[in-house]
């Protein structure tokens, strides 16, 4: 943990006596730098911090900064500016280029360059490569990557300086080279707004700043695309819509584009989103405007929906009486008695070529998917038995959006479920607009927290169903939405276009779960009140200042009854503040797992990562089995001396699957003592605890405080407010803005949507899977899928 005291500018012009550290990712960087001159009070040796590219042992630089006091490692130079002080004796030359930098120049071949060219030979490099022919035997490529190298070096330090004037910070500019190289400062001369395309944590504003630096302003046409698309995908990705009405655009776009006082013509800008919408970045249909990759997604969802409707691949007919016999024979092998709406599920599935099964907690999904597989594969005459399908594809393939419900439906099903991420075939190494190719073989296909769903996952998925299949979509209606943009399971349930089965009634062996009541209750709009003290729940009173109090006590005490930290879940709404997921996962990492001195740490950043820490993937990581919300325990810490990889690890158990990290993917982690409510959906925890006050009123709403409370098995304790408990029960959020139901009714039922873009095959008219690539459907997401939104929650 650092605890950082700030000063005046600083310097220190030294070489460089050793790299301590180096992110290869983001290139910050640890220096020891033997003094040679500073305004500062150093020994003979200093340590700088930064973000520091090109930076080679043995070579002099100047680094401009701040001086920070470091908790453990002492004073240090944290640098935001560096200059490389070019060599200028002949020595100083020959070590330059030799040094590793320059691959394949050793000493004498260095030595000769500087034999031949003077003490000057940097200079003429620079100016001119082809002085570089006179050497001697040194190849064409080596001539080239000399002055390549050299020019490069010079690049680096040009651009980070004129960043920094620019306003941007060492690890934003940092980010900024990385992605343009040596083009940086000329694409961003031409076009600032490029920076709002392409670098996260560059957002309108930040550009528009600097556009205004380099003459940019008023109702230059950049200026105005750039507000268009910018408001579209914000729109999109933060609010879940996937599309926005055209005038609800125009007035975002203005807007922000006056905020500072400026003159717009409104009417320009009109005339810019028409153009976008003529060049296809952005699809217009009726008063709607979309972004290219969302409609596309839409679109192409309904036509394989309908598609699969419309298979000449018939299902295989049953009797009535054999399905029955066959529910009766389930009956008796799993003791089990089926309500008449689980058996009207289970029936429906069998004569459906898609299903949906929808219902709150406690009311039986899981019995029911249970019984649809085990029905299906009676029915079939199928094993369910893997062992009897070595080299064939299995028949049965159960799915769910994150690693922890697939968990779950794989211990109610006896199946090997698995993500809907894996099971279409999606790595990390795919681009957010790949549009994958692996075909799904199984006849029978589960997927299970379908509300989890976005309209781009669930394009995905479709694509790889084949016609000859059965679909089977699950989950509760009243939960919250998918993070990225769309409402899927809702939305389908609205178009009313397949069979539908809900579970409304709380079955015999759910009974007396006061949890389970509460759900059902706001799930109906009946009163109830929240203060009311059962068995397994209750209600503290307390402010937003006390929470971290409470919860530490309510904590304690679960430690001391025989809980542990894989039993209790602090679940909130926001990242920021005293009841925030930040601020209380550190309280609780010292309740549950506290400092020890046979306890290894590592230090990132601002957290501590020490063994046994329960921590939270933040991203998947299909390659090794292990996805965004998978919550699990390091099991090993181990220095870069103690290890193959020479690096510090993190090793990680992840319920016997246990993953290793190195320093710079710790970017991945957590702690997951307290998580987000969103992060949460799709697991289920013995014990919840769930802080509710006015502070967090922004995602006080509805689905969120349903979809909390839920997750609670045995017990759930709510903490805070009782007026910010009520209040947010009544607010419903914001109404995502949507298509696809009106899509699938006209294509299932004929129902007229009076587009502007023509007739049904309007998906694929100029935006086809083949040029779909070319179109970049988010802005500002470099390195993030559709498949790892977070919630923006504070």
């Amino acid at each position: 943990m650092e605890n950082m005291s700030l000063f005046e500018q600083s310097f220190i012009k030294g070489t460089i006596v050793r790299i301590m550290f180096q992110n290869a990712d983001n290139f910050y960087t640890v220096l020891k730098v033997e003094v040679l001159e500073s305004n500062e009070d150093f020994d003979d040796e200093a340590t700088v911090i930064g973000y520091l590219p090109q930076i080679t042992e043995g070579d002099t630089y100047t680094f401009t900064g701040k001086i920070v006091a470091h908790a453990k490692y002492g004073k240090q130079l944290s640098a935001e500016k560096f200059a490389k002080d070019m060599p200028q004796t002949k020595d100083g030359i020959i070590h330059y280029l030799s040094s590793d930098l320059f691959k394949g120049i050793g000493k004498k071949l260095a030595k000769q360059i500087v034999d031949t060219l003077g003490e000057d030979a940097l200079t003429q490099i620079m100016n001119d490569k082809e002085v570089l022919t006179r050497v001697p035997k040194l190849s064409k490529e080596k001539q080239e990557m000399i002055y390549q190298t050299v020019s490069e070096n010079q690049a680096i330090e040009k651009t980070m300086i004129r960043l920094n004037e620019w306003g941007f910070g060492p690890q934003l500019a940092m980010k900024i080279f990385q992605f343009y190289k040596e083009e940086t400062l000329p694409v961003i001369e031409q076009s600032p707004y490029q920076l709002v395309m392409d670098i996260q944590g560059i957002g309108f504003n930040k550009a528009d700043e600097l556009a205004r630096k380099l003459g940019i302003e008023g109702s230059h046409p950049e200026r105005l695309r750039a507000a268009l698309v910018f408001m579209l995908e914000q729109a999109c990705l933060q609010n879940g819509h996937t599309y926005v009405e055209d005038q609800a655009l125009l007035e975002a776009a203005y807007n922000i584009l006056t905020a500072s006082h400026e003159n717009v013509d409104s009417g320009l800008l009109l005339n810019k989103l028409t153009e976008l919408s003529e060049e296809r970045l952005v699809v217009s249909d009726r008063n709607r405007i979309y972004m290219p990759s969302l409609y596309y997604a839409e679109l192409k969802t309904v036509q394989v929906l309908h598609r699969l409707t419309a298979s000449k691949n018939e299902l295989k007919a049953f009797e009535q009486s054999e399905i029955m016999l066959a529910i009766g024979e389930l009956e008796e092998a799993f003791d089990v008695t089926y309500a008449d709406k689980q058996r009207e599920a289970l029936e429906t599935a069998m004569k459906s070529r898609m299903m949906i099964l929808s219902g709150g907690p406690g009311t039986g999904k899981t019995t029911v998917i249970r019984g649809i597989v085990n029905l299906y594969a009676e029915l079939h005459g199928l094993s369910l038995d893997y062992k009897d399908y070595e080299g064939t594809d299995f028949p049965v393939a159960v799915a769910a959006p994150t690693g922890r419900a697939s968990k779950r439906l794989s211990e109610s099903t006896g199946l090997e479920a698995t993500t809907i991420h894996r099971l279409i075939g999606w790595t990390r190494e795919n681009k957010p607009d790949d549009i994958l190719e692996n075909d799904i073989t199984a006849k029978l296909v589960i997927i299970d927290e379908m509300s989890m769903v976005d309209t781009w996952l669930m394009f995905q998925l479709m694509r790889a169903v084949p016609n000859d299949c059965q679909l089977v979509f699950v989950g509760d209606q009243d939960q919250l939405p998918s993070v990225g943009p769309g409402q899927v399971f809702r939305d389908l349930i609205d178009s009313g276009i397949m069979a539908q089965v809900e579970l409304a009634e709380v079955y015999r062996q759910q009974e007396g779960s006061s949890i389970i009541e509460l759900a059902h209750q706001i799930k109906k709009g009946q009163s109830f009140d929240i203060a009311a003290r059962y068995n397994d729940r209750s209600f503290i009173p307390c402010s937003t200042d006390q929470i971290p109090t409470v919860i530490n006590q309510v904590v304690s005490r679960a430690v001391d009854k025989g809980y542990n930290m894989r039993d209790i879940q602090v679940l909130a709404p926001i990242y920021k503040g005293k009841a925030g997921i930040r601020f209380l996962n550190k309280e609780l990492q010292q309740i549950l797992n506290p400092k020890e001195d046979d306890k290894r740490e590592l230090e990132f950043g601002d957290i501590i990562y020490r063994d046994g820490d329960k921590v939270l993937q933040l991203v998947n990581r299909p390659e090794d089995n292990v996805f965004n919300g998978d919550i699990g325990e390091v099991v090993g810490i181990f220095m870069a001396a103690e290890n193959a990889l020479n690096k510090d690890v993190v090793i990680v158990d992840y319920e016997g699957n246990e993953v290793t990290y190195t320093k710079q993917e710790l970017t991945e982690l957590t702690h997951a003592y307290c998580c987000s409510i969103h992060k949460s959906q799709g697991s289920e925890f013995p014990i919840v605890i769930m802080p509710v006050v006015r502070a967090y009123y922004r995602m006080l709403q509805k689905n969120i405080l349903y979809t909390g409370l839920t997750r609670a098995k045995q017990s759930l304790i709510i903490c805070g407010e009782r007026q910010a408990f009520d209040d947010g029960i009544k607010r419903m959020g914001l109404e995502r803005m949507t298509s696809f139901t009106e899509h699938l009714r006209s294509y299932f039922f004929g129902e007229d949507e009076d587009t502007d873009a023509g007739n049904n095959e309007i998906a694929v008219g100029e935006l086809t899977e083949s040029n779909m690539h070319l179109v970049a459907p988010m802005i500002n997401m470099d390195g993030i899928t559709p498949y790892d939104y977070e919630t923006v929650d504070g």
